[in-house]
């Protein structure tokens, strides 16, 4: 399992309807308007990389209000 959150940049005053959007698609694990130089930030979750890749692509960048996504996957630094 892939974990990532995705940092996302909206139209001014469209960050709520935006997060309640994208919490609705599969793979979503939660969405929440923030503060700061993004206005939602969203953690999902993909069997793999490329799933994660469609996820992003394919559903959460053609939610409408977004102007910029970064997304960040989670990994697992050894100590």
């Amino acid at each position: 399992m892939v974990h990532a959150y995705i940092l996302i940049q909206t139209e001014v005053g469209k960050a709520a309807s935006v997060a309640a959007k994208i919490a609705e698609l599969p793979g979503v694990a939660s969405s929440e308007d923030v503060t700061g130089p993004y206005d939602v930030i969203v953690r999902a979750e993909a069997d793999n990389v490329d799933d994660l890749g469609q996820l992003v692509v394919a559903n959460v960048q053609n939610v409408d209000g977004i102007t910029r996504t970064l997304t960040c996957p989670v990994v697992h630094l050894a100590q």
